[in-house]
């Protein structure tokens, strides 16, 4: 049987054509002499391995045909337009890079130049140096220590600025335009070596044919991103069929399969921003566990509903043979968010959580499922606050003053209270200030005790605790993978510090600190949880455009964050392979106006038939909100549906719904609505009890408003009615 090889090439097919492909492909792989398959060489090629093959009368499939020792490889590299096809087969060639050894696609627009032929003069003065000339780079360190195409590293060395080579990067693609733009970010040529694998060449037979080497060289990392064999017709017919297979199903960068195959001596943390691939690599690191140990507990977690879903559609679509684990603690890869996880810790320990409940609460208790008023700690109060200052009257505070301090640390009396490290917390308090604010504490557990009341960070801690003092006869789990880690609280790690032991590969954390929307900033080492040295950083975002990017990131500046390490976070180096319009901001003169706006862009863009309907979506800042913009495209003739909760987005049509239901999704076209001053950022008044609590509720603001934008794919546009928010400032 006929040897395919698909080539990492994001094309958008229409379901009839799609279909035909899938049919072609299949007679190829059964049979590639079958006659109505038209597998043609052609005329004076760059490449004669070079084919085009019929999909019909319109469509061409463009392959490169590799003979192997028993059969033949098939390359396909996508489906074009007859004229277009064809252009495009005369031009490409397939061969092995010479310093890293592995296999690549080119396209040659004119023949090289003899490197006799070429003189290069010497530069007199620096006014006139390229800007890499100017960095020290000559046109040997692209060609021959990077391995980049003689016509990139001429256009690259040639580029005057930041701007120009920018525009070389993403014209060539591929590896090579990632390279380049690592060197805009200040990357070594070391560095950049390192996270393409050049330092780990692939090893040539130097007898052997070209066609050998092209085969070995899809060995490399480099080359799998770029390249992957389709096994079977079920693996073809899922191939086709998914609408973004190239974008992170099989074709992981050679960095993110480094950090997806390689084994840690404890907890690892990988951080990214929005689109680097965090996930992609949580995804291939579950499946690769599990290859290795068919009878591993893997744990795969987040912090949402939602965003487990999507771990667990993203799990069987990589590979549909992986067990999905219907238990904690059953081989396989069992997905869940995280308060289910806990829902599942307490109701498998039975009575035994009353020992645990006494650990953390100073009292026993089997009933732990029985939720207090949401007014209690206003009671607890007015009870028990007499003498307290007004800003530390406040709900707000005593919530995160015991899911920092108390609960994670088993305070249980004044006296623990008193000696308890409130490192982090902003707001000081004295030994007078920690007794009045205890006494409050205590009137609220006191509340708990005679309602028979559990809230929810109090059970999460119990179930934290359980699972410490069972540990000794057994953990859970012997992997934990943990997604969007950065909104997690200190019991929710501590957890999932006592789910598995310590030792080689227990957890692996994605997080990226300006994404976090939820929570009050933790530092791991003090919940046990400790990964100095073995921290790593993604910097490539394969989602957005480097426009919306860039508009994004502008959010965050001016604002102070911090990592899960305690260190301060940054989005230095981070950028994105692809350009595309500038985002359009939209001033209107009131809310009439802006709906008329959104239903404009909309129409437009559902006229203009490059984008299926649900690939675009409208984002608010609250269901309220969600629920006005779909009545009004309504009434202006256009249809929407709101996605609230765990709804699925579907198909069919455009979209609306919050901020915070969009993390972990992506479309094409995107509309952050409202944006306005009073509405983001929505009312922080409730953390003024302390101005470090205020400037953190500040900072999710802003990672909200981050995570929204970086949604957008390809077109983002932000409007809002009166005055603008203040956290986009004056861009434009």
């Amino acid at each position: 049987m006929t040897t395919l090889v698909w080539a990492n090439k994001q094309q958008k097919l229409d379901k009839a054509v799609k279909a035909k492909v899938y049919d072609f492909l299949d007679k190829l792989q059964t049979n590639d002499a079958l006659p109505g398959l038209h597998i043609e060489p052609m005329q004076k090629p760059v490449d004669a391995r070079v084919r085009t093959g019929r999909v019909d009368q319109q469509w061409r499939a463009v392959l490169f045909k590799v003979p192997q020792k028993d059969d033949v490889a098939y390359f396909y590299m996508g489906t074009w337009n007859h004229d277009e096809a064809i252009d495009l087969a005369r031009k490409m060639t397939i061969s092995v890079n010479p310093v890293g050894g592995f296999t690549e696609v080119s396209y040659v627009e004119e023949p090289e130049t003899d490197d006799e032929d070429v003189v290069v003069e010497p530069t007199d003065t620096a006014d006139t140096l390229s800007l890499l000339e100017s960095w020290g780079y000559t046109l040997e360190h692209l060609t021959d220590q990077l391995g980049l195409a003689r016509a990139t590293a001429r256009a690259a060395a040639a580029a005057p600025d930041e701007e120009a080579l920018l525009e070389v990067a993403v014209r060539v693609g591929g590896w090579q335009g990632e390279a380049l733009g690592y060197l805009v970010d200040g990357l070594s040529i070391e560095d950049i070596r390192e996270k393409f694998g050049l330092n780990t060449p692939v090893e040539q037979d130097a007898d052997a044919t070209e066609d050998e080497k092209i085969l070995r060289g899809l060995e490399h990392p480099t080359a799998q991103a770029a390249f992957a064999y389709i096994e079977g017709q079920e693996e073809l017919q899922r191939v086709i069929e998914a609408q973004d297979f190239g974008a992170w199903r099989v074709f992981l960068h050679p960095e993110q399969r480094k950090y997806a195959t390689a084994h840690y001596n404890g907890a690892f943390r990988l951080s990214g921003g929005a689109g680097t691939g965090k996930t992609v690599v949580l995804v291939h690191r579950a499946r690769n566990l599990w290859r290795e140990n068919p009878q591993a507990r893997v744990v795969l977690t987040t912090y949402t509903r939602n965003l487990a879903d999507m771990l667990r559609a993203n799990l069987q679509q990589l590979d549909p043979g992986v067990p999905i684990a219907s238990k904690l603690g059953a081989p396989g890869v069992y997905i869940t968010n995280i308060d289910a996880l806990v829902s599942q810790v307490l109701k498998e320990a039975g009575t035994e959580i009353s020992t645990a409940a006494q650990q953390v609460l100073g009292r026993p208790a089997t009933h732990v499922t029985s939720r207090p008023d949401g007014d209690t700690w206003e009671t607890a109060i007015s009870a028990a606050g007499d003498g307290l200052p007004d800003n530390l009257r406040s709900p707000s505070f005593f919530a995160a003053e015991y899911a920092m301090v108390v609960l994670p640390r088993r305070v249980v009396s004044r006296a623990g209270y008193f000696s308890a490290s409130r490192a982090g917390r902003g707001v000081a308090l004295n030994r007078a200030l920690r007794s009045k604010v205890w006494s409050v504490i205590d009137a609220y557990r006191a509340s708990g005790k005679v309602f028979s009341k559990v809230d929810w960070e109090e059970s999460v801690a119990i179930a934290a605790e359980h699972l410490t003092l069972s540990s000794m006869s057994g953990h859970l789990a012997d992997h934990v993978l943990v997604d969007e880690g950065q909104d997690l609280t200190p019991v929710r790690w501590q957890l999932l510090r006592a789910l598995v032991a310590e030792g080689p590969d227990d957890l692996f954390i994605a997080e990226d600190s300006h994404q976090r929307i939820y929570g009050q900033r933790v530092v791991l080492g003090q919940y046990g949880i400790r990964i100095v040295g073995r921290s790593q950083r993604l910097t490539l975002n394969y989602r957005t455009t480097e426009q919306n990017l860039e508009w994004a990131v502008g959010v965050l500046s001016g604002a102070d964050f911090s990592d899960v390490e305690g260190d301060a976070a940054t989005v230095a180096g981070y950028h994105s392979a692809r350009s595309g319009p500038s985002p359009a901001l939209v001033p209107c003169n009131n809310d009439a106006a802006e709906f008329d706006e959104i239903a404009a862009r909309i129409r437009g863009w559902l006229e203009a038939k490059d984008v299926e309907p649900e690939a675009i979506a409208v984002l608010v800042r609250s269901n309220r909100q969600a629920a006005r913009v779909v009545s009004a495209l309504g009434e202006r003739g256009v249809d929407a549906r709101s996605i609230d909760g765990h709804a699925k987005i579907g198909t069919g049509t455009p979209v609306v719904l919050t901020m915070h239901r969009a993390k972990g999704t992506e479309f094409s076209k995107v509309v952050l609505a409202g944006v306005a001053e009073g509405a983001v950022p929505a009312a922080v008044g409730s953390e003024k009890y302390d101005a470090d609590a205020y400037e953190d509720a500040m900072l999710r603001e802003r990672s909200l408003l981050y995570v929204a934008a970086t949604r957008a794919r390809d077109e983002l546009v932000v409007t809002w009615s009166g005055t603008r928010s203040d956290l986009i400032g004056a861009k434009s």
